[in-house]
């Protein structure tokens, strides 16, 4: 898959998210490289695996280029290797509103506490409708990016929110 990514990212409450999910899934991560926007990310999901490539936002952290290849798990585990410290663990619930999927991710570790949203749009301005579990919106708030909570994770400012 490759292409442009459109996507909104909340706070989720409460925890009705579980109830309501379709499925879930764990999902474990490294960045092979990350900075300026741009990263390259190693991913395990169940019994898959994934390399993706995403370019910087030119809009506030609301769309930007996305390239992912599935790739064989020992080919992941081999790449994570490579990574840059810190791995982010979680598991990821999808929860179907309207016509949209949220992906909600609950967070384990360093991130532990950290529950998040997000929502894949086909246009900027594309209507949805939001979950009654949807918090504040941190679209393009680099704090919640996964790449940036790997090296400052949740537990370093979540008493600053």
């Amino acid at each position: 898959m490759s292409g442009m990514e459109i996507e909104r990212k909340f706070l989720v409450r409460g925890d009705d998210y579980k109830r309501q999910a379709r499925s879930s899934s764990r999902i474990k991560q490294g960045y092979i490289a990350s900075g300026h926007g741009r990263t390259v990310r190693v991913r395990l999901r169940d019994d898959k695996a994934y390399l993706t490539i995403k370019g910087p936002s030119l809009d506030g952290g609301l769309s930007r280029y996305e390239f992912e290849k599935e790739i064989t798990v020992d080919e992941a585990l081999s790449l994570l290797r490579l990574c840059e410290p810190g791995i982010i663990d979680k598991t990821r619930y999808l929860v179907d509103c309207g016509n949209h999927t949220f992906e909600v991710d609950e967070f384990y570790g360093d991130n532990e506490g950290l529950v998040m949203a997000e929502v894949e749009l086909s246009a900027p301005d594309e209507p949805y409708e939001k979950p009654d579990f949807i918090g504040g919106e941190v679209t393009g708030d680099h704090r919640f990016y996964n790449s940036h909570l790997r090296q400052n994770p949740y537990k370093k400012w979540k008493d600053e929110l």
